[in-house]
């Protein structure tokens, strides 16, 4: 059974948290100095679940956020939704906000007779920079289609009318789709839910471990014919541009590594999934998003991402690249993972 957290039942300020006895798993060095470090959680597992590889408390409690957003997708399928291919790949989004994202979610209202104002996701402007700054200029306010998760909001209220549920209360913990997306979650991560709480978009966001994560994405990945879960890493992986965005990490990791799901979360948390049933699961404990990327890209070079395709071993070599340390606009360090033990 998972728990309501509010903010008069969260734990009290001071107190101690699992997240605390996290190790050292990324270094800020600037021109050889080593100037800031981050602690994190690292998970990775077998293709039958097992862990292979632990850093940290792999078992404690996290928020996965928007990493769980292909699992949400998978619990839309089961209840009906007719999502496929790009519309499927953009209910598992934080996109952009470009206007390939932003029309899609607006086709898939159009798909079940709704309108964006059954959106009650928070309205935002969009991530993408050149696309924001159009917005501005172009004096549109922030909108709930706009926001990065329209298309899950989308795709949720694409299950409710499949399955004839109530829209108003899409959000609600009680909601049969909210249900239903527990029992997906504690399927496919093999642990319970633990928490329940409230998203950034409004939706419910649930807890649970980074290890839990792993695995979930280690089935996601490998899951076979005909199953949702195979429908929504298909999506993913024709996608990746919907699932994202130009130049975002999380696209490029997909389009470069063949077999691969991936989906990035929100207090720096990433998810990664191999088509062999290998599963990673990162998680920074200082929700600082800078190290979240270098951190996977070690765990996958140690399950041997690279001999996937050619140009792998390139691609997480520019992936960490972009964690630059600058001086006076020039290079002069990076951001590093620290040796997997």
């Amino acid at each position: 059974m998972s728990t309501d957290v509010s903010p008069s039942s969260a734990r009290p300020r001071g107190s101690a948290s699992p997240l605390g006895s996290a190790p050292v798993v990324a270094e800020v060095v600037r021109s050889g100095f080593v100037e800031s470090v981050h602690h994190g959680i690292v998970a990775a597992t077998a293709p039958d679940g097992a862990p292979v590889l632990t850093v940290g408390p792999a078992d404690a409690t996290i928020l996965p956020r928007s990493s769980l957003k292909p699992l949400q997708a998978v619990a839309m399928l089961r209840a009906g939704a007719r999502l496929e291919g790009e519309l499927l790949a953009l209910a598992c989004a934080s996109h952009s906000g470009e206007d390939r994202h932003v029309d899609g979610a607006r086709r898939i209202l159009e798909s079940v007779g709704l309108d964006p104002s059954a959106l009650q996701n928070t309205p935002s402007l969009p991530l993408d920079e050149a696309t924001r700054t159009r917005w501005v200029r172009e004096q549109r306010p922030p909108s709930a289609l706009g926001q990065n998760c329209s298309g899950k909001h989308a795709g949720m209220l694409a299950a409710c009318v499949a399955a004839g549920w109530d829209t108003a209360s899409y959000r609600d913990p009680g909601h049969p789709l909210q249900k239903l997306t527990v029992e997906v979650v504690e399927e496919l991560t093999g642990e319970a839910v633990t928490v329940t709480t409230v998203d950034g978009c409004g939706a419910p966001a649930l807890g649970v471990s980074t290890l839990g994560l792993a695995r979930a994405f280690g089935r996601l990945a490998s899951a076979g014919p005909a199953t949702p879960e195979r429908r929504v890493a298909a999506a993913i992986r024709a996608h990746p541009g919907m699932l994202g965005g130009e130049g975002r990490d999380v696209t490029r990791l997909v389009a470069g590594v063949p077999g691969l799901v991936a989906k990035d979360g929100a207090e720096s948390v990433y998810a990664v999934g191999l088509a062999d049933g290998h599963g990673v699961g990162v998680k920074i404990t200082d929700g600082y998003d800078r190290a979240r990327v270098v951190v996977a890209t070690a765990v996958l070079r140690r399950l041997g991402a690279g001999s996937l395709g050619e140009g792998v071993d390139a691609l997480l070599d520019d992936l960490d690249a972009d964690a630059v340390v600058r001086g006076h606009g020039a290079p002069v360090g990076e951001v590093r993972a620290v040796p997997l033990p």
